[in-house]
């Protein structure tokens, strides 16, 4: 995804989180992979998993798991679909028969794959602004993950992730680490402190799975960073779970080589509500407000962003401002009635540069989903996100979404861009891992006194374990 380049902190992701980041401190450039590569990552992890542990315990991913039932804390059991998915996958017999779970030690292995094709359609004036795109198949995300808990009585968490990124990087990065973290609950499950590289506290598109929403990619990426170094606090509020509130404070300047005074220090904050909900978890209004102070590394900020789309160039971007430090605002509103949402968040930027005039910039999307089958996606209470789709019957669940989003990096000294995106897809939900979608995007791009048009049309394979 794309990513406030510069300065403020770390990785661009468009994750599957999955949660993939997007660095803030350059963009990724994303080129042709070689398909050898995302074979040879799902045979590492394989094998990784094999030694990691004796009693070969494969589990599925935190993704990939059904929100916990009400006063819970942890993934209520996946319920068995109504007959076997017409798409063969692992049976959940296996899975619930393979975990760790002793004592002293749970150990849980997730695996994400991503594959994708992008085709463009540009004119002439699009060509100008940005450079021809390029056609290409991309191994999105290849992720191997180890999770679960140590301890007897209380209990500590961990949380190691690497992600295989077997494509072209600036600078040159094959194998990094997404995820690196302990939890430690504080006065009960309610409350946890993380400790690590983690995913900061704000915006709805971040802070969820990207492998949930239902579109393929972010569009929000210049306002925040994928992954951070720091420590943040999650709570759970009120006895039927009905607000969260999480905050933190990050800066990685001890693993990039920066001095603490130029590496730019993070804080932010979210609290999300439950406006109404139904006792059958498939009618809810959600509501949230969050708040990041993004610390400039070295004196620059810049906002770059992409069309959502992994492998274009970025189509917005403002360059390299000098100044001390962002505020950035973020809404959201999630609201469910059944097999029907409505998703939507609003980011906004005031940015502490004088010699650009202090410039405002913003954004915006809007999604709406219908899936046909009827499933709803599980709403968790404990994280203030929906969940992904379980499909329950044999031929999954088809889902259909329409989307529009907007970025304004024009303002005062600063000519970063204005864009508009449309999107249309539909999501086949084949299986409790499986999804293959397919969908198209016109996007105008209003820079250096023009108006260029881009249609681009992808398609995504994704599974989950």
């Amino acid at each position: 995804m794309n990513s406030m380049i510069p300065s403020i902190q770390q990785e661009q992701t468009e994750e599957t989180e999955i949660d993939t980041q997007l660095p803030l401190l350059t963009p990724v450039q994303i080129r042709k992979t070689n398909c050898k590569h995302f074979v040879a990552l799902a045979l590492a992890g394989g094998l990784a998993a094999g030694l990691m542990s004796a009693t070969s315990a494969w589990a599925q991913s935190e993704e990939s798991e059904p929100a916990p039932a009400l006063g819970e804390f942890e993934a209520a059991p996946l319920p068995p679909p109504d007959q076997p998915f017409l798409v063969p996958d692992v049976p959940q017999s296996f899975v619930d028969q393979t975990q760790v779970k002793q004592r002293w030690i749970t150990l849980k292995t997730g695996v994400v794959l991503l594959g994708d094709y992008t085709a463009f359609n540009q004119d002439s004036t699009s060509v100008g602004q940005v450079g021809r795109q390029q056609d290409q198949w991309e191994a999105r995300a290849a992720r191997l993950m180890f999770r679960g808990t140590i301890g007897t009585d209380y209990k500590i968490g961990y949380l190691v992730a690497g992600e295989y990124k077997g494509f072209e990087t600036d600078p040159p990065n094959t194998w990094q680490l997404t995820d690196v973290s302990l939890t430690f609950p504080i006065g009960g499950p309610a409350n946890k402190l993380t400790v690590g590289k983690t995913k900061e506290t704000f915006d709805y598109e971040m802070v969820g799975d990207a492998a949930n929403l239902p579109q393929q990619e972010r569009i929000l990426t210049p306002f925040f960073v994928s992954r951070n170094i720091g420590l943040k606090m999650n709570h759970v509020l009120g006895a039927d779970q009905r607000m969260t509130l999480s905050y933190g404070i990050f800066n990685d300047w001890w693993v990039t080589g920066d001095s603490y005074n130029n590496s730019g220090t993070d804080l932010s904050a979210r609290f999300t509500g439950l406006f109404w909900d139904q006792p059958d978890g498939k009618r809810f209004l959600h509501l949230g407000v969050s708040g990041r102070y993004a610390g400039a590394d070295n004196n620059k900020i810049r906002y770059a962003g992409r069309p959502e789309s992994n492998v274009a160039d970025n189509y917005v971007d403002t360059g390299n401002l000098v100044g001390d430090h962002a505020l950035h605002l973020g809404l959201e509103a999630l609201w469910n009635e059944g097999p029907f949402s409505l998703l939507g968040e609003y980011n906004r930027a005031w940015v502490s540069s004088a010699t650009s005039g202090n410039p405002e910039f913003y954004g915006y999307y809007i999604t709406a989903s219908w899936i046909l089958t009827g499933e709803t996606r599980p709403y968790d209470r404990t994280v203030g996100y929906a969940r992904r789709v379980m499909p329950a019957g044999r031929w999954g669940a088809p889902e259909l979404v329409a989307r529009f989003s907007h970025e304004d990096f024009d303002d005062a000294s600063v000519s970063g861009g204005k864009m508009d995106k449309t999107y249309l897809g539909i999501n086949w939900w084949a299986t409790r891992r499986w999804k293959v979608g397919f969908g198209w995007g016109h996007t105008w791009l209003d820079r250096f006194g023009t108006t260029g048009n881009t249609d681009s049309f992808q398609t995504r394979i994704q599974w989950i374990y």
